[in-house]
């Protein structure tokens, strides 16, 4: 019997590359499968990836609004109470809460729209929001007065705290400190004690501002004017009204 003809070695080798491209193709199959197969990728917060994103952005649009021509604005998003239990759901809305400030420490809330369960929940995010603000330049002590040496502008986040940042030297110099400052520390409304402005028994002038006018009177303090604090005064005809002291006894009644 005749032997037949052992292959050439092109033949050889485009056979080789054909079982190496099969081997490619079953390969490429199978990493497509896996990957139709296989659940969206998860972030820290335990979301998927593009749920994240909504919350995130979603936080970042509805800061934004609320504080017009804010510089920079980061949101950190939280994680879901452990303990919850949540059916399944192939697609989940996620919104802002009624009356909810994003500033600080939030929440967004996230609901099923499609799924054998309807469920809500609410989601923990922080809202970082950043602008220029004085900070202490060192320690400074409760009891202090404040001097434009403890001061210095510089970025903050506003939304650490719930008293207002103060952002001006002519509006701290010159004031006692109600507690403590830290170094680098934003100086907020809450650290500064409130001024008395007169004592009860003092002549005071009232001031009533309206569009386009202004009136002025005289009348007596009933009790102190404490900046913060409601003053309740007696005019000259004896009358009572109230207002709040604004500057040396100095009281703004609103119209």
């Amino acid at each position: 019997m005749d032997t037949p003809p052992a292959p050439s070695l092109a033949t050889r080798s485009i056979r080789a590359w054909l079982r190496g491209a099969a081997a490619l193709a079953v390969a490429l199959a199978a990493a497509a499968a896996l990957a139709q197969a296989a659940p969206p990728a998860a972030s820290n917060s335990g979301l998927d990836t593009g749920l994240e994103q909504q919350v995130r952005q979603l936080a970042l649009d509805g800061s934004h609004a609320a504080s017009p021509g804010t510089p920079r604005v980061e949101v950190s998003v939280g994680q879901l109470d452990p303990r919850l239990r949540l059916a399944p759901c192939t697609q989940v809305q996620p919104y802002i809460p009624d009356g909810m400030r994003l500033w600080g420490k939030s929440r967004i809330g996230l609901r099923c729209l499609q799924g054998a369960t309807r469920w809500n929940v609410y989601l923990p995010i922080t809202v970082k929001v950043f602008g220029s603000a004085l900070i202490a330049t060192s320690g400074v002590a409760s009891g202090s007065v404040l001097t434009a040496a403890d001061l210095v502008p510089a970025e903050v986040d506003l939304a650490e705290d719930n008293s207002g940042p103060v952002v001006s030297t002519e509006l701290a110099v010159g004031r006692t400190l109600a507690r403590a400052l830290k170094p680098g520390q934003s100086l907020r409304q809450s650290h500064l004690k409130a001024r008395q402005w007169f004592a009860a028994g003092e002549s005071v002038t009232l001031v009533a501002q309206g569009e386009g006018f202004s009136v002025a009177g005289e009348g007596q303090a009933l009790n102190p004017g404490i900046e913060g604090q409601t003053v309740r005064v007696r005019t000259e005809s004896g009358r009572v009204l109230t207002g709040q002291p604004v500057g040396e006894r100095r009281v703004e009644l609103a119209l």
